[in-house]
């Protein structure tokens, strides 16, 4: 370069192919570092490809924790606001709504005890239904009948009438109703008929029960069994026959059963 006015050089530069290469060589080595360090120190790297899913998946997790911080930020303050008003007298011991596990517990139990109670009451009234107790006397034979059972919940529908041999009643009934004992005794025969149904005879000498039409038994024969206790199970489609002797004897079950 030289001076307009002296026409003397300033300075010079000289040019070579191996200097322009190095000169750019450098160029670029130079800006590989500097944007290196960019991405590595400063948050210009969060814009990248690639980066910012750990991002992401990172303020999910602080988001939920936040989340979680603020429902148990929540929670305290009910429970101080509880506290501050039991002590000032704002509010009654009953009437506070649980805010923890033990509460929920105490709860649990409370519900547990009136169901347990509902059961028992449903039991009692189930008993006092099923076991009709009544002492009979029989006035023709001067001997006192014992107490007898109901054997199951239904209508008489034909009485015995042993003028024309016939010693049973029919007492039609629900499908799956109970067959009870009409008196404490021992299973003496437990046998399927040729219609598929059962008789069943309990002996308690000197007096014997038989019964015809049991879709099910539910005792063996040389069981032991109390009065009212379930005995079978009727299918409803026939009518359970019942029959009653007393050593021997006839004994109407219409005359010494309240129905």
């Amino acid at each position: 370069m030289l001076d307009d006015l002296t026409l003397r050089e300033v300075f010079h530069i000289r040019v070579s192919v191996l200097g322009a290469i190095s000169t750019i060589m450098i160029s670029i080595v130079l800006f590989i570092l500097l944007i290196s360090a960019l991405i590595i120190y400063t948050p210009v790297r969060n814009v990248l490809p690639g980066y910012s899913a750990n991002l992401r998946q990172q303020l999910i997790q602080e988001s939920a924790r936040v989340d979680s911080l603020q429902a148990d930020l929540t929670l305290q303050r009910q429970y101080l606001d509880v506290i501050k008003q039991l002590t000032a007298g704002d509010i009654q011991t009953d009437s506070v709504q649980s805010l923890d596990s033990i509460q929920r517990v105490e709860r649990a139990m409370i519900l547990e005890q009136q169901r347990h109670e509902a059961t028992e009451r449903f039991k009692s009234q189930y008993e006092l239904r099923e076991r009709d107790r009544l002492l009979l006397f029989d006035a023709s034979a001067s001997r006192t009948v014992p107490q007898l059972y109901r054997p199951v919940r239904g209508a008489v529908v034909q009485s015995a009438d042993p003028k024309e041999q016939r010693y049973a009643v029919s007492i039609h009934t629900a499908k799956n109703e109970h067959v009870l004992s009409v008196t404490r005794g021992t299973v003496v025969m437990a046998q399927r008929m040729e219609d598929n149904t059962f008789i069943m005879i309990v002996d308690n000498k000197p007096f014997t029960a038989v019964y015809r039409h049991i879709a099910k038994t539910l005792k063996t024969q040389g069981m032991t069994v109390e009065a009212g206790e379930v005995i079978g199970l009727v299918d409803g489609t026939k009518d359970l026959e019942l029959e009653i002797w007393d050593a021997g004897t006839f004994v109407n079950p219409e005359e010494v059963i309240v129905w």
